[in-house]
């Protein structure tokens, strides 16, 4: 079988679009990733195993949401706080010993306060020692396909062997968002207290989440983090009205000011130098492919879903598409079967691959049809094997 390859000049004409100005960040590792159309906009050493501090506490926080979803905990379980958990140093929830903190209290102190001591609660409120609570995360981790991961406490304190790659913690982001919007947002807030006890913290860092609405976007998360070893870094995400999202990482930025500068104008840039646009909408024919034994010869080719494609802004006429098969396709063949793959290039993006299935249904032929199959290819092989004259 051959592998046709059909450009579709009708489509091309949709788009237009070239290479959008790179954002040349200061930051030593960064990721950018449109949610909405799942395009990486932005890939700098973004595998690179790193310092994560307190950026990974997302994935404290993720221990902790899969528990309450399962049901181990609930908002209102109390959990105890260890000696250890009460010693620890930066920054501070600042529970006690003879404190008893729900978890609903954890979450917060987790997201706002960027509680030590609160993710040593958690750690061991769930599996009884922050060591075996590490070992899970990073077990956790590798399960959820982040493969540059490993885990060594619950808090990103400074430690040899606790590593994130910034796409890790991109995926991590996109999966709190997707996979928990029951708790999401509390990534959104701004200010937690716990018992009144030190005002000075108790103010979220993340700097996009004092802009407010920012014209066309809001910042709604996630998490700061900064040590020594790691500088400065922000797992980010923003909404535009429109519903598009974004989730980006930056980490080994000079200083908290860089962090913020860096922040906004990543998601200016990821916004405004970007169009989403709908190529194919749901059910418009794309092409068609040959059937072979079919009561009909041919078969529309549809995508199952309208195709939207993020581009690159101003300039015109460099995308391509493309749609490949393995062809003729055997009837019978079943309305909604998917049947071939839609290619969409646009420079210095991935690409973008969306199934094309049957537009209807095609029948196997009847005796008249396999007869005529039969007679052609019996001529085909004569023509082919016929001595030249």
């Amino acid at each position: 079988m051959s592998l046709p390859r059909l450009f579709l000049a009708l489509i091309l004409s949709l788009v237009t679009a070239l290479p959008a100005l790179a954002f040349d960040t200061r930051a030593r590792a960064a990721w950018v990733y449109d949610v909405t159309t799942h395009t990486v906009l932005l890939d700098k050493n973004a595998h690179e195993p790193l310092p994560p501090a307190s950026m990974s506490k997302l994935m404290t926080l993720n221990m902790l949401f899969e528990a309450l979803r399962d049901g181990r905990v609930t908002m209102q379980t109390t959990f105890a706080v260890s000696t250890k958990a009460k010693q620890m140093g930066g920054s501070k929830m600042f529970v006690e010993e003879r404190d008893r903190p729900t978890v609903e209290e954890l979450i917060h102190g987790i997201i706002v306060n960027s509680g030590n001591d609160a993710c040593v609660v958690v750690a061991e409120g769930l599996n009884g020692t922050e060591s075996d609570f590490a070992r899970a995360m990073t077990v956790r981790a590798k399960a959820l396909g982040m493969t540059d991961s490993t885990f060594t406490n619950s808090s990103g304190w400074p430690d040899p062997g606790h590593r994130m790659s910034v796409h890790d913690l991109g995926i991590l982001a996109v999966r709190l968002i997707e996979e928990f919007p029951e708790f999401y947002p509390y990534f959104s807030h701004t200010e937690f207290n716990y018992k009144d006890r030190v005002p000075s913290n108790a103010n979220n860092r993340n700097p996009l989440l004092r802009l407010g609405p920012n014209g066309d976007w809001t910042a709604d998360g996630l998490k700061t983090g900064h040590t020594q070893e790691a500088g400065y870094g922000l797992v980010g995400s923003a909404v535009q009205k429109d519903g598009r999202r974004i989730v980006f990482v930056l980490t080994g930025l000079a200083t908290e000011a860089d962090r913020a500068q860096e922040g906004e104008q990543i998601v200016n840039w990821a916004f405004r130098q970007f169009v989403q646009k709908t190529l194919v909408t749901k059910g418009q024919r794309v092409t068609e492919a040959d059937v072979w034994l079919g009561n009909a010869s041919r078969v529309g080719l549809v995508p199952a879903e309208d195709v939207k494609l993020l581009v690159p802004a101003l300039v015109q006429d460099n995308v391509t598409a493309e749609v490949s098969y393995t062809g003729p396709l055997r009837a019978p063949i079943a309305a909604g079967q998917e049947l071939a793959e839609l290619v969409i290039h646009v420079p210095d993006l991935p690409d973008t691959r969306v199934p094309l299935v049957a537009e209807g249904s095609i029948g196997s032929g009847g005796l008249q049809v396999r007869l005529m199959t039969a007679a052609k290819v019996l001529y085909r092989r004569f023509m082919e094997e016929a001595p030249a004259t």
